[in-house]
């Protein structure tokens, strides 16, 4: 069972510093290691940090050694309550730099206020001083961070990190979800469109349109997800890009499905048309501006393609 942390005694707060540290600094090690390869300037700042914690931490222990002997008790964030649970971002490949840096900003608050507590349960002074000392550090280190930045991220650096992360926005995000779009958006307009002029009815219309929406985006969803685990593509996590597909499939299908709950079947279907041409150029301005497409090349191909299906569709259900 874990211990309320105002139970602690010296020794054991001691001990879970030095835990802390050890913990953080293998932390910022894996960020750097992550990061190195799309991001070796933000990776120089997290050695940098890794090295800070490795000097605190050997601060710690000098401190307990002198104060309580060699032997140093097992006590970890988990052991003791009242620590936020960390997600464990460092395991994710690739890393994303905001997220990085997000995290390393929770660490720092995080091991600021453990310091800060840690001092009112401490009443030998070389302890006190040590804590309050690590815990103006941790205050000033947002400072240091910018000074860090400042050193390893020029003009340059920062021009290769921001295309560097555009890359794996356009791979992780853009791309899944706008294949997801075009998919929902062209694939469920014949369906859709067959049964509306076959039935005249638009509730059926409807369950039709529905139905084929999710299931594309189930069947988007899982394709895209184990296509391959991005570990040699850099295209992220795969259940992240196959729910982002498969969540863009069935809003591309639903969105010139939701006319058809207007009961005037010619009103529905002019809404749906509306709505299908407003769909068309969404993705066609989508590719223009993350796919460096032209944007009446983007047009035409996916106004052709999208026409042909709804053309498919209306034959279909004329027939």
């Amino acid at each position: 069972m874990a211990k309320s942390f105002k139970d602690l005694s010296e020794r054991e707060i001691l001990a879970l510093a030095i835990a802390l540290e050890e913990e953080d600094g293998r932390i910022y090690g894996d960020f750097a290691d992550g990061l190195r390869e799309m991001y070796p300037a933000s990776a120089r700042i997290f050695e940098e940090m890794q090295g800070e914690e490795s000097e605190h931490r050997a601060s710690l222990i000098d401190t307990y050694r002198r104060r309580f002997g060699e032997h140093i008790p097992l006590i970890r964030r988990h052991d003791v309550k009242g620590f936020v649970q960390r997600r464990p971002v460092w395991l994710v490949r690739p890393l994303g730099i905001n997220v990085v840096r997000r995290q390393a900003e929770i660490m720092e608050l995080e091991t600021r206020r453990f310091y800060e507590r840690a001092i009112q349960q401490v009443s030998d002074a070389s302890i006190r001083k040590l804590l309050g000392d690590l815990a103006d550090v941790e205050r000033r280190h947002y400072a240091a961070a910018a000074l860090l930045e400042e050193k390893h991220l020029n003009v340059e650096a920062r021009e290769k990190e921001e295309a560097a992360h555009r890359r794996l926005f356009l791979l992780q995000i853009v791309q899944p979800g706008l294949a997801g779009l075009m998919d929902g958006s062209v694939s469920t307009l014949a369906p859709l469109f067959a049964a509306a002029f076959a039935t005249k009815n638009t509730w059926d219309a409807f369950l039709v349109g529905l139905a084929a929406s999710v299931g594309a985006g189930i069947s988007m969803g899982f394709a895209e997800a184990l296509s391959d685990d991005g570990s040699l593509t850099g295209r992220g996590h795969p259940w992240l890009r196959g729910l982002v597909c498969g969540l863009m499939t069935t809003a591309g299908g639903i969105g010139h499905t939701l006319p058809y709950l207007v009961p005037d079947f010619k009103v529905a279907t002019a809404i749906a048309i509306a709505v299908v041409t407003a769909e068309l150029i969404t993705i066609s301005y989508i590719r223009h501006r993350y796919m460096d497409t032209p944007f009446l090349s983007a047009a035409f191909q996916v106004v052709v393609g999208g026409v042909l299906v709804f053309l498919a569709g209306i034959f279909i259900g004329n027939s």
